[in-house]
């Protein structure tokens, strides 16, 4: 199977969890994506009612147009029954970098309102150490130099070499759904991502990392068998 078909069975098997009545959070990216069109083709031949709440505006997009409707995030008044995203990496314990679409801020505003969060990507994602994926960080734009030079310094005194990368689009800088900017971390890996992620969070300037820990409840994983189901802790189901 080639990384799309691993990502196509993920997202497909992840919509068939879903259960009418639900709110269901919609993530994005090219895997997240799969899910959101097998959930469309639920809706038309099986009637489900459901309540969606997207993560970016690329995603509300892409619900539309597969029948979707999607309610703000406020409008989930009792909280998110289940999203499904995306991810660059998953690392062990299901420890995640995200944000490789530019919605991070979104996504993990999304994810801490869900009573469970599945993670769906190939198998190539899976990973030993999290790093090898620059980890992307949104930055407010005002200042974000600055706010760079206070991450590189962080950075230094955990004891990384990378310098942060502004993310541009085409000539410019890319700008997210929120008006931020992003940096992306050159790593290589993370030793520590709990660690770092509580440094770079309390960076003044910094809005939010890439860094997904303690969130995912289970991992669908497509592979050229089957698609597999683990649990926090490694274990599979």
């Amino acid at each position: 199977m080639s990384a799309d078909d691993e990502k196509r069975a993920a997202g497909t098997t992840a919509a068939a969890l879903v259960q009418t009545g639900m709110t269901v959070g919609l993530g994005t990216g090219s895997t997240a994506a799969w899910f959101v069109i097998a959930l469309g083709e639920r809706i038309r031949n099986e009637g489900l009612t459901l309540r969606c709440v997207a993560t970016s505006r690329a995603t509300e997009a892409l619900a539309a147009e597969h029948g979707i409707a999607v309610i703000g995030l406020d409008e989930a008044v009792d909280g998110i029954d289940l999203t499904v995203d995306g991810a660059d990496e998953v690392g062990p314990d299901l420890a995640l970098i995200k944000g490789g679409g530019g919605a991070l801020l979104r996504e993990k505003l999304v994810w801490t309102a869900s009573r469970q969060c599945i993670v769906i990507a190939d198998s190539a994602k899976v990973v030993d150490q999290l790093g090898a994926f620059g980890l992307p960080v949104e930055v407010v734009s005002f200042g974000h130099v600055s706010t760079a030079a206070r991450i590189t310094a962080v950075l230094r005194e955990l004891g990384y070499a990378a310098t942060p990368r502004l993310r541009m689009a085409g000539t410019d800088a890319f700008i997210t759904d929120n008006g931020g900017v992003i940096y992306d971390l050159p790593l290589g890996s993370i030793h520590d991502p709990g660690g770092l992620a509580l440094r770079l969070k309390a960076l003044v300037g910094v809005v939010e990392h890439g860094l997904f820990i303690a969130l995912a409840t289970r991992a669908l994983i497509g592979g050229p068998q089957e698609v597999a189901v683990l649990a926090p802790g490694g274990a599979h189901l």
